[in-house]
Parts: C-alpha cells; structure tokens; sequence
C-alpha cells in the first residue's frame, strides 16, 4: 500500500514539474498578447487603480495591527515618561538597546517568511506555509536565549561604554523585566507573516486591538499603582504581548480558515531550519542595518552636553515616525505580501503592477501624513513629555522629523518589495553603504565636530536614509520581473520535489 502510495505521490509530483514549463509559456504567451494589443496594457489607469483597491483591503487592516502592537511600547514609554525626566531617558535608552539587540534581530529573521511563505502561498505549497512558521519560531527562540543574557547585564554594558550611570542602572532593571517580552515577540513575528501571507487580515486586527485596549489600563495600574514605576511598562508590556500571541494561536488551531496550512507539530521543522536561515540572515542583516544606525544616534545623543535632554528629544523624534511609519509598514507588508504571491504563482506582470501600486499609494500617505505633522508641530512634544524644554526642542526638530517620515516610508515600501522578491542580501549591501559609510560619519562630523548637537546627528543620519532610497529605487527600475518569477516557481517545486523524494525513500518522517 505504501508503494503505491508512493508511485501515485512521485507521479503526481512529476505531473507538476512537467505543467510547470507549460503553464509559464501560456502566461507569458498571455504578456505577449497583451503588449502587442496595447504597449500600456499593464500600466492602464484601470489596472492601476484595481490593483491600488485590492492593496488597499490587505493594507488598510494591517496598518491598525501593526500601529496597535507598536503602540504597546509607546504608551509604556508615555506612561512612565510622565514620572519624571530621569525615567523617561532610561526607558526610552532601554527600549533603545533592546530594539537594537533583541527586537530587530527577531523582525528582520521573521522578513524570511515573506519571501518563502508568501511565494509558497502563491504557488499553492500550503503545507509548506505551515511548516516554515514552526521552523521560525523554533529558529528564533534559539536567537533569543544569547540576547536574553545580554538584556540581563545591559545595565553594567551601558556604564562600560561611558553612558551615564544613574541612566544605565535604571535602564538595565526596565531591560531585565522585558525579557520574557522577548520571546513572545518572536512568536507573535511569525503568526503574523502566517497570516498575512494568506490576506487573513481580520484575526490579526481582533487579536491587536484586544491586547491594545488591555495593555493601557494594565500599563497604567503596573506604572502608577502597583509601586514598580518605570518597570511595570517593561511588565505591562511583557504580558501584552504574550495574550496577543495566544489568541493568534487559538484561531489558528480552530479556525477553517486555517484548515490548507495548518500542519502538526514534528520533527519536519528541523528540515527546513537550512533554508529558513538562508532567507532569514540576510532579512536580518537587511532590517538591522537601518535599525542600529538610528538607535546608534540616540547612544551618540548620550555623549553630548545635557545627555538627558539630548536622550529625551531625539528619543521623541525617533518614537514619532517610528509611530507614523506604521502606515507605511503597513503598505510595505501589503506591497511585498502581493509581490511575493503574484512570483510565486508565476506572475510577473502582476508583481510589477503591485510595485507601481503601492509606490503610487505611498506618495499620497506620505503627503497626508508629513502635512499633519507639520501642522500639529507645536503639540505633539507634550504626548511625551512635560517639559518645557523638551517640547520647544521636539518643536524646532519638527522639519526634519517631516522629512524622515517621507524617506522612511519609501525605504519601507522598497524594502517590501525587496523582501517579496527574496533581495534580502542586495538590501544588506545597500543599508550598509548609505548608513555606515555615508549617515552615521555625517552625523558624527555636524553633531561634534560643528556643534549642530542632536540636529546635527539627526540630519546625518537622513543623509543615509536619502542614499538608500535613491539605490533601492535604481535597483527596483532595473528588475527584470519575469526572470524573478521563473526563479520564485523553480525554487519553490525544486525544493518541494527534492522533500517528496527524501519521503519517498523514507529518509524524511
């Protein structure tokens, strides 16, 4: 029986190896048709505008799941920023260091699995969705054991590196009380490109908005009323996470909508660890580039005159667009979860329709957005902060906070696509040029070398943001669209006829 089994299995796989070609040559038979009938054929305002719609659905609800689980850590660092100017500059320096030594690390690992789940989807490997979502979380949770030693110890690593020690004992007891934080993050990263690489938009939005309405009365009694200050935000947010990550779990075990990917758990999750990590490194590498260079700004902030207003402010500036980035984030994910299906299945005229629609819907996000903030640039500083010094700081960086938020929604949307493609090592080399050679030595030389203080570092480091832009654009004008959909399909069946073999033979249980 289980010979036939095979025979009918290996067959069934050859079948769609050989209807693979056939199906790539009607497809682009279908491209030819259409560009010899209409050179504009897949540019129309009417295609445009179909696909700006269908975006829109996937990214409208994905911009309040993302800004809803950011917004657990802000509202920890507003709560405890109003016990004094010594807590906030400490949380804001923890929340810092941990996004550069723990929460990046695990996004950007996650940014694997929408390059393979995403195109698997697509092509229609469902299983093997559900797999590489055990893989992650199994790959990340090794990552976070290292990282959890170095958030004990983060507050006598601070004094080690010259930062004031008053600051870094505070922020290594709010490090220290984030740990179990950590791990729920790197579960909770994978369910969410579990989900979104499938458009199930609705039990990610419940699930965030639930965590979102809990976390701010039990932010508030942890902070004010329990007596553990500035730690109970570290708790606060420790707990939020880990109710949003078992309400994903709970709907995706008993939800039919989950029915084609769900897989039990086994010891097939140690299969795919190879190519999870193949993705997953240069994702990594690719996220945390950005990421440590503006986090690196704010540890330079520390080395100034007046740290703790220095600290406070550009804390502030960072914490505002990276709230406002999350409608772009939000487009980002959108933009690359279409790229990767439309490769996947062998589409490539779709997948470059999704790029112009997505650039198109950031340009009008981007106007909206930097226009608002400018107008409210007087106010916002008091959402942190009560003093007056900070807020009149906060006010005068305000242009140049606008001109970040239209360079990082860019880079966010380039980034997606470049992660829908599986350009996650082409992105590493970029981040590294425009950041390290070019942001961070600007910044350096206008906030000491010219006295501009935090407004120096700050313009620096969007003179890397500028440059990056400017690459990721000239490497997404220059894609070949149908040589990245052949490559999505051949990897995928490759690597699907390589496992059914190895089940074939018995060598995979």
């Amino acid at each position: 029986m289980e010979e036939v089994g095979g025979e009918i299995h290996k067959k069934s796989t050859k079948e769609s190896l050989i209807l693979l070609p056939k199906q790539r040559e009607e497809e682009d038979l279908e491209e030819k048709i259409c560009s010899s009938s209409s050179s504009a054929c897949a540019l129309t305002w009417s295609v445009l505008l179909q696909e700006v719609k269908r975006l829109g659905c996937i990214a409208a609800p994905l911009v309040a799941v993302i800004l809803s689980q950011y917004l657990l850590q802000v509202i920890s660092v507003m709560m405890v920023g109003h016990l004094g100017e010594l807590s906030l500059s400490s949380t804001a320096l923890a929340i810092s260091l941990s996004g550069v030594t723990g929460f990046s690390l695990l996004l950007g690992m996650a940014g694997a699995l929408e390059t393979i789940c995403g195109q698997a989807y697509g092509a229609e490997q469902y299983k093997k969705l559900g797999r590489q979502t055990y893989t992650a979380i199994f790959s990340m949770f090794l990552v976070c054991l290292p990282i959890s030693l170095i958030w004990i110890y983060m507050g006598k690593l601070l004094v080690l590196i010259g930062q004031d020690p008053i600051i870094s004992h505070e922020a290594g007891r709010f490090a220290i009380w984030l740990v179990p934080a950590l791990f729920a993050y790197a579960t909770l990263q994978a369910l969410i490109r579990y989900f979104q690489t499938q458009s199930l938009m609705l039990p990610m939005f419940i699930s965030s908005c639930v965590t979102l309405c809990f976390h701010i009365p039990l932010c508030w009694v942890l902070v004010f009323k329990s007596g553990l200050e500035n730690v109970g935000g570290a708790l606060a947010i420790s707990i939020s996470y880990w109710l949003n990550v078992i309400l994903l779990v709970l709907y995706m075990k008993f939800s039919p909508s989950c029915a084609k990917t769900r897989v039990p758990i086994s010891m097939e999750l140690f299969q795919d660890i190879g190519e999870f990590f193949r993705f997953a490194i240069p994702s990594a590498v690719m996220l945390c580039l950005e990421w440590w260079s503006f986090e690196l700004i704010i540890l330079m902030s520390g080395l100034l005159l007046n740290p703790q207003l220095e600290t406070s402010v550009l804390s502030v500036c960072l914490n505002t667009i990276s709230t406002l980035y999350t409608a772009a984030h939000g487009l980002s994910v959108a933009g690359g979860t279409r790229v990767s299906n439309e490769l996947g299945a062998g589409k490539a005229q779709a997948a470059r329709i999704a790029t112009f629609a997505i650039i198109f819907l950031t340009i009008i996000e981007t106007t909206i957005v930097s226009t608002s903030l400018y107008a409210s640039r007087r106010v916002f500083g008091y959402i942190f902060s009560n003093e007056k010094e900070v807020v009149d700081y906060v006010t005068e960086m305000a242009p140049l906070i606008c001109i970040s938020v239209v360079l990082d929604s860019f880079l966010g949307v380039l980034s997606g696509v470049a992660r829908g493609c599986g350009w996650q090592h082409i992105g590493a080399f970029i981040n590294l040029g425009a950041y390290y050679l070019c942001g961070i030595p600007i910044a350096a030389t206008l906030g000491f070398w010219f006295k501009l203080r935090g407004k120096g570092l700050w313009i620096g480091i969007q003179c890397g943001a500028f440059v990056q832009v400017f690459l990721l654009c000239l490497v997404t004008s220059c894609t070949n669209w149908e040589k990245q959909a052949s490559k999505a399909r051949e990897r995928i069946f490759e690597y699907t006829s390589l496992r059914n073999g190895l089940e074939d033979r018995g060598e995979l249980k």
